[in-house]
């Protein structure tokens, strides 16, 4: 094997790492939803356990782009696929820890029912969901096209978001001895919101990667 070919095959293994972590972040959010929804305390305190994965998951990357570029000294474009890994790493652990936070808010909310329809805030994982897999195929495929999509699904998070935050300061005022539960809640919608931004950030650094600039998906 040419030292060219060895250097492809660890770049292979670098952006499984990050389609692995992508993939464990997914999950964790996705099960964090489940546990609010059902209040499901014990399920809850197992994504907060098993989060230690996904800071293992990225010093596994860091480590790996570390002796990269220890190892092979590379040129630009290489160079800038492994920082891009080392960025899209730190979004992604970044999302894994919103669903812990989400685990943590369901344990405080505890057994009480909902104040009010939590639909919004479903739909608001719903589409934060389907950002993280486009996000995931965008990388693995350097495709903008499915880059620039992410940025326009995040635009209906952000909805959703103001929506959701406005009806939950409603409530507040209507029931008041609910507002320990409603923070909670408005707390996971900001969780969701973050993800959402985090999984745009990703985005950017695809079109960094791909496009060898910068461009601003927030505008």
């Amino acid at each position: 094997m040419s030292v060219r070919e060895r250097y492809d095959t660890e770049l292979e293994v670098l952006n499984n790492k990050i389609v692995e972590l992508g993939r464990f972040a997914r999950e964790a959010l996705k099960d964090s939803l489940a546990a609010l929804e059902n209040r499901d305390i014990e399920k809850s305190l197992l994504i907060i356990d098993e989060d230690i994965k996904a800071n293992r998951i990225e010093e596994e990357i860091n480590d790996l782009a570390i002796l990269l570029i220890a190892k092979q000294q590379p040129v630009a474009t290489d160079l800038r696929r492994i920082i891009v890994a080392i960025k899209i790493a730190a979004d992604l652990e970044r999302i894994a820890d919103f669903a812990v936070n989400i685990a943590k808010s369901t344990i405080r909310i505890g057994n009480d029912s909902f104040v009010s329809s939590i639909a919004n805030v479903h739909e608001m994982y719903e589409i934060t969901e389907e950002m993280i897999e486009l996000v995931l195929e965008a990388y693995t495929d350097e495709d903008v096209v499915k880059a620039k999509r992410i940025a326009e699904l995040d635009d209906g998070v952000d909805e959703l978001y103001g929506e959701t935050i406005k009806d939950l300061l409603s409530s507040s005022a209507a029931q008041p001895e609910k507002l320990a539960q409603i923070t909670q809640l408005s707390f996971v919608c900001r969780y969701l919101e973050r993800a959402a931004d985090h999984v745009t950030n990703i985005s950017e650094n695809i079109f960094y990667l791909v496009k060898g600039k910068r461009y601003d998906l927030n505008k």
